[in-house]
């Protein structure tokens, strides 16, 4: 089930396992950008997704990112599964602090579609189809405190983002819940999403891993992913 990404941004997101999945956070796209001209981009992502980032310096102090992704793991074997593809893009202030120090800050928007099938849940619910689908939408703010060497970098960071639901289609049935019902019901969720972001290497190439962890305010229980580990390459240019 594969859809094309409705404009550029960062990803990854939702489901696939054996129940309904409705948000995964994707990975934090932290250029470290210094000066003007300057470019970041990172190819990412682990067994479930693939995510493509980068990000420009306009000005000394202006910067702009575009990010996107997919998600698209395999089905497990009675069938159950389910895909996503997101976009985003952001406008940035970033401050060198010192030589190696770096602060930056996004203010971020993107959109996105999900679909859950769950084959497995017809024989109990006879008259349903065990699908239900989605878009999604998600603004916030991200700043980020990071190191910057020739041969090395390290950030943390935190995305503060409100995630909503709308178009939602489906007819599941998932532990005697109309899933339709529970998505409407639920669908604005505040994440706080703290991730540690580390890379090593050479001055323009460099192995990028980032962990990050999503908290729903709004919701703890909300059927959701709450962390990532992604591996990617990252490449910088001046």
């Amino acid at each position: 089930m594969k859809k094309d990404v409705l404009f550029f941004a960062s990803v990854a997101l939702i489901l696939g396992s054996c129940s309904p999945k409705y948000y995964s956070p994707n990975t934090q796209n932290i250029p470290l950008l210094s000066e003007q001209g300057e470019i970041n981009l990172s190819v990412s992502g682990n067994g479930n997704q693939v995510e493509f980032q980068g990000a420009y310096a306009v000005t000394d102090g202006f910067a702009i990112q575009a990010n996107g992704g997919l998600f698209i793991p395999s089905d497990i074997d009675n069938g159950d599964g389910g895909s996503a593809e997101f976009g985003e893009i952001g406008l940035g202030y970033f401050r060198p602090i010192t030589e190696n120090w770096i602060f930056e800050t996004y203010a971020l928007a993107g959109f996105g579609k999900l679909e859950n099938h769950l084959p497995s849940t017809m024989e109990n619910n006879p008259g349903t189809t065990g699908k239900i689908s989605a878009n999604l939408y998600r603004f916030g703010i991200q700043p980020s405190f990071g190191y910057k060497s020739e041969y090395f970098s390290a950030a943390v960071s935190s995305r503060f983002v409100n995630v909503s639901y709308n178009k939602v289609d489906g007819n599941l049935i998932f532990e005697n819940m109309d899933q339709e019902d529970y998505l409407n019901a639920n669908s604005s969720n505040f994440m706080i999403e703290p991730a540690l972001t580390i890379r090593g290497g050479f001055e323009r190439f460099k192995l990028q891993v980032q962990y990050g962890y999503s908290i729903n305010v709004t919701q703890s229980s909300f059927r959701q992913d709450n962390s990532h580990l992604t591996i990617g390459l990252n490449f910088n240019f001046k």
